[in-house]
């Protein structure tokens, strides 16, 4: 049992579970759980994984967390290739994944770069055309149609029911099923980053997508985004696919990276507090009840305030709360809820954090939100014995 599932079951045995928690407590599972893996897959079997995929199980087993949990461990049930590049699904059906990722988040820039992927792997205008505009997926071959409603359904409504699950595992498998969730996630994460710091499509290039919003004009004419263009050397992020120029060097999630340190640095330089406040935000904006009620103790532990986490918990006002707090929990509600972060909130995030620590933030958050629709895809249960502390529907 790994430290964080610990703090949880403390937690739960020590009375802070709320009321809600009751039919949890019960210990009934969905019909379609492992009561073993308590989510939707089996158990990882390690002479089930290639060599790098059973380094990494190795590595987690010897940590002081023990074997692999929650998103890792689901992660290691898919393919374990680049899956843009080299996933067993093709690139036609993966380019479809990430383009209804794009569609459901309403990010532009991303949809704009895979539209032409997509089209150049030999996904037709008609499906793309679908996607785009929403259309029903009722007229699209097995396997484009239940992608294309795993996505819509995973992203728009935070979560997969069992129904479009067993289809969708029926039709593709479950290798390339974990994949596709997993694709999913990715680009979510990639679309925080590029909605965050809202960068736009290349000058000259078409805006195709149509979006419920105007997105504000706070934007650097040479990055297309809220940060300044740097040097060619620092930032060379061009992506080509048959000899065409995608992504124009300086723009899009590599560029924005560049401006952070890292996150292996994070904590020392915002702290811990910081950080699980703004992983509680990125749980409670995809409505994540196994990954806010594992990291809530860890927030109490690090100083977050009982107030503040229920500010967060219940979507309370962030009227008197210290500036700081409410710019995190600000810009992580517009990213998540809205698909789009007003100029007041970024300015208020900048001003807070400065540019360097806000790309790192908002890395941390984009990774937690990932793993929150991979959780979710698979509807991985809390530990045994660990009750709820998200209220929800």
């Amino acid at each position: 049992m790994g430290r964080w599932v610990r703090a949880a079951v403390v937690l739960a045995l020590a009375g802070a579970v709320p009321a809600w928690s009751s039919t949890a407590r019960a210990g009934q599972l969905p019909d379609d759980i492992n009561p073993e893996s308590r989510n939707r897959l089996p158990p990882i079997d390690r002479t089930d994984l290639d060599a790098e995929r059973r380094a990494a199980y190795d590595a987690a087993v010897a940590s002081p967390d023990g074997a692999p949990t929650g998103a890792a461990a689901l992660r290691l049930h898919g393919s374990g290739t680049l899956l843009r590049w080299e996933a067993p699904l093709g690139r036609r059906l993966i380019e479809l994944t990430i383009l209804t990722a794009a569609r459901e988040l309403d990010q532009p820039f991303e949809w704009a770069l895979h539209e032409i992927e997509a089209i150049a792997v030999g996904l037709e205008d008609e499906i793309i055309d679908v996607v785009r505009h929403r259309k029903p997926f009722t007229t699209l071959p097995p396997r484009e149609a239940t992608i294309v409603e795993v996505g819509r359904e995973l992203l728009g409504t935070r979560a997969l029911g069992a129904d479009t699950y067993a289809r969708a595992l029926r039709l593709l498998g479950k290798t390339n099923l974990v994949d596709v969730i997993d694709t999913l996630a990715r680009y979510a994460m990639v679309g925080a980053e590029l909605t965050g710091f809202n960068q736009q499509m290349p000058t000259g290039w078409r805006q195709s997508l149509p979006l419920p919003f105007t997105h504000p004009d706070d934007i650097h004419p040479d990055s297309r985004s809220r940060l300044p263009l740097r040097s060619a050397e620092t930032t060379s992020t061009a992506t080509v696919l048959y000899g065409r120029l995608l992504s124009p060097s300086g723009l899009g999630p590599n560029a924005i990276r560049t401006y952070g340190a890292g996150q292996a640095t994070l904590e020392a330089r915002v702290g811990r507090r910081v950080m699980q406040l703004a992983i509680l935000v990125t749980a409670r904006a995809h409505e994540s009840q196994y990954v806010w009620t594992v990291n809530e103790p860890l927030a109490r532990a690090a100083g977050l305030e009982p107030d503040l986490i229920d500010v967060v918990r219940h979507g309370q006002p962030l009227a008197g709360i210290d500036e700081n707090d409410a710019a995190v929990i600000a810009f992580g509600r517009e990213m998540f809820g809205d698909h789009t972060v007003s100029a007041e909130t970024y300015a208020r995030a900048e001003r807070a954090f400065g540019v360097q620590d806000l790309v790192d933030i908002v890395r941390l958050m984009g990774e937690h939100a990932a793993d929150a629709i991979v959780l979710q895809g698979f509807d991985q249960q809390l530990p045994e014995g660990v009750g709820p502390l998200l209220p929800l529907p």
